[in-house]
C-alpha cells in the first residue's frame, strides 16, 4: 500500500473517532466562559485532546491493518505512532501555512496586474462583478491546487512513519472467516455491563458539570444594561393626582409670566422717563451757555 493511501486510511477515522468526544470538552469550555480557540482555554484543549488522539490513532490503526493490511501490530503501538505523528505534523502544519499563506499573496498580485492589464489593453468595458470573479477564479485555482499538493505531502509523511509499524506486525494465520473473529473479537468488549455503565455515568457527570458551569441567566443581560425597579413597574397613575399637580404647575407658571410682565413695564417705564429728562436738560446747558 502507498503511503499516501496509508496515512488517509489512518488519519480519517482516527479524526472522525476523537471529534464528538473534543466537541464536548469544547461545549463545557464554552460554557464555563473560556474560549477554546485562545488562551487558557486553548491550552485545555490541546492536553485533554491528547489522550483521546492516542486512543482513537491506536485504535483506527490497528483496525486498518488488520482490515486492510492483514497484519497485527504489536500491542500498545498507539502512543509511539501518536509521537511521531504529532512531531511531524507540528512542522509539517507550519510548513504549508506558511508555504500557502505566501502563495496565495503571490498569486492575488500577479492576478491583479494581470486582469487591470487586460482591461486597459483588451477590454475597456469589464465590470466590478466580473473582474473581481476573475480574479477569485485565477488566484483562488492556485491557492487550492498548492494546498491540495501540500496536504498530499503531509499525508505522504504520515504513511510513511506508519510503514515500519506495519513490517514488525505479525502476520494474520488462518481463513477469512478466523480473521474476521479475531477482529471482532477486539472490537466488542469483555465486560459489557461494564462499558455501558461507565460511558452512562460518565454521560450523566458531563451533563451535570455542564449545567452548572452555564450562567444563571441565559441569556443573560448586558452589563451596562439599567435594571427597572419593582417599585417603579408596579406604580398606578391616578387621574385625580395627575389633574391636581397639573394645576399647580400651571398656577406657578402663571405667576412667573405675571412677574416678568410686570418686570417688563417697569423696564419701559424708566426707559421713558429718561427719554424725558434728557431735552431738558440739553436745553439748560443751552441757555447757560447763552
Amino acid at each position: 500500500m502507498s503511503n499516501i493511501k496509508l496515512g488517509l486510511l489512518v488519519f480519517w477515522p482516527t479524526f472522525w473517532t476523537g471529534f464528538p468526544i473534543k466537541m464536548v470538552f469544547f461545549l463545557l469550555l464554552l460554557a464555563a466562559h473560556m474560549h477554546p480557540w485562545e488562551g487558557a482555554g486553548f491550552f485545555l484543549l490541546l492536553l485533554v485532546s491528547i489522550p483521546i488522539d492516542i486512543w482513537a490513532l491506536g485504535l483506527c490503526a490497528r483496525t486498518v491493518f488488520i482490515d486492510r493490511l492483514k497484519v497485527d501490530p504489536q500491542p500498545g503501538f498507539g502512543l509511539n505512532l501518536w509521537i511521531r505523528w504529532a512531531a511531524y505534523s507540528a512542522v509539517a502544519l507550519s510548513l504549508i501555512k506558511f508555504i500557502v499563506s505566501e502563495t496565495t499573496g503571490l498569486a492575488k498580485s500577479v492576478t491583479s496586474s494581470i486582469v487591470h492589464s487586460f482591461k486597459e489593453g483588451l477590454y475597456p468595458a469589464l465590470g466590478v462583478a466580473e473582474q473581481i470573479t476573475l480574479e477569485l477564479v485565477m488566484w483562488g485555482s492556485v491557492s487550492t491546487l498548492v494546498l491540495i499538493l501540500c496536504i498530499l505531502g503531509w499525508l505522504y509523511g504520515l504513511g510513511w512513519l506508519t510503514q515500519p509499524f506495519v513490517r514488525n506486525a505479525r502476520p494474520l494465520d488462518g481463513t477469512v472467516e478466523d480473521q474476521a473473529n479475531f477482529w471482532d473479537s477486539l472490537r466488542i468488549p469483555k465486560d459489557q455491563p461494564l462499558l455501558l455503565t461507565a460511558f452512562t455515568g460518565a454521560g450523566v457527570v458531563l451533563v451535570f458539570v455542564f449545567w452548572t458551569l452555564l450562567p444563571s441567566t441565559t441569556p443573560h443581560p448586558h452589563e451596562e444594561y439599567e435594571f427597572i425597579s419593582e417599585g417603579e413597574k408596579d406604580e398606578k397613575i391616578i387621574p385625580k393626582k395627575v389633574l391636581k399637580e397639573a394645576e399647580k404647575v400651571l398656577a406657578k407658571a402663571e405667576l412667573v409670566v405675571k412677574k416678568l410682565e410686570e418686570e417688563k413695564s417697569g423696564e419701559s417705564k424708566d426707559s421713558n422717563d429718561q427719554k424725558a429728562t434728557e431735552p431738558t436738560a440739553e436745553k439748560s446747558e443751552l441757555e447757560k451757555k447763552k
